[in-house]
């Protein structure tokens, strides 16, 4: 079964109509490069990252984790947007049996996760350094144990909600290559997208929010690993929400 990204694009118009969660926009819109490189960091990226590096067209491969890490792994766990890396490089640290892919087009980002896979020895991270869609639509079944979505961005003005990654059709691949159980953990500070992202996740069949008190959803996972951008709390607004969810049996 193969689970197939659906979109469709919203005309353009002069007029802000309220957009529907759900449909997606199928186009790239993040950056991709930020500062001019240091060259430690390019070098990094032309020599570390080819041996690490996966593509879209490997998602076939994520059926057999223990092909993609060279040796036997206990689960495969997935971060989308991992934006420096601190999070994931702190994960893959605590659970050296576990093979951790990262999904990050920002290629600042990317070199400065290499960096920390370097300085502290990490053999369990491959890294696409791309859109993480094409790879969702294609992932095999019940694959993945874990998945991140932490503090992505919000897209605050409402003609550019499409691009938001938490939509119906994303959750459709998610759900299809999360095994019954597995966790779907998500964080915001932007208080329109934690609508959003309820409102998605609450209507799909497939999810279901463990939360049974307020603690649960205002505290950072026991496990989870602090970054500089949560600490920051960008919006302003009245901080961090942690929303966790498992894959229905």
């Amino acid at each position: 079964m193969r689970c197939a990204a659906r979109s469709e694009r919203q005309p353009t118009t002069e007029i802000v109509k309220p957009v529907e969660p759900g449909a997606g926009d199928p186009r790239f819109h993040g950056r991709r490069h930020g500062r001019r490189l240091r060259t430690s960091q390019q070098q990094l990226l032309d020599t570390a990252l080819p041996a690490i590096a996966i593509g879209p067209d490997d998602a076939a491969r994520c059926a057999a984790p223990a092909a993609l890490f060279g040796g036997t792994v206990d689960d495969l766990w997935l971060e989308i947007g991992f934006g420096a890396g601190e999070h994931l490089a702190e994960q893959a640290a605590r659970h050296p049996a576990i093979g951790f892919i990262g999904a990050e087009p920002f290629v600042n980002g990317v070199a400065r996760l290499l960096a920390q896979i370097e300085a502290r020895g990490l053999a369990n991270i491959r890294i696409l350094a791309d859109d993480v869609r094409p790879l969702l639509a294609d992932l095999p079944p019940a694959c993945l144990g874990r998945v991140f979505i932490l503090f992505p961005d919000p897209w605050p003005k409402a003609r550019h909600r499409q691009r938001r990654i938490v939509n119906r059709a994303n959750l459709d691949c998610l759900a299809h290559a999360m095994r019954p159980g597995a966790e779907l953990r998500l964080a915001t500070d932007d208080g329109n997208y934690l609508c959003w992202m309820l409102r998605e996740l609450l209507a799909h069949p497939q999810f279901e929010w463990t939360a049974r008190r307020a603690e649960d959803w205002r505290s950072r996972p026991a496990d989870g690993a602090g970054t500089r951008y949560e600490a920051k709390n960008r919006s302003g607004g009245f901080g961090p929400v942690y929303l966790n969810f498992v894959r229905r049996a």
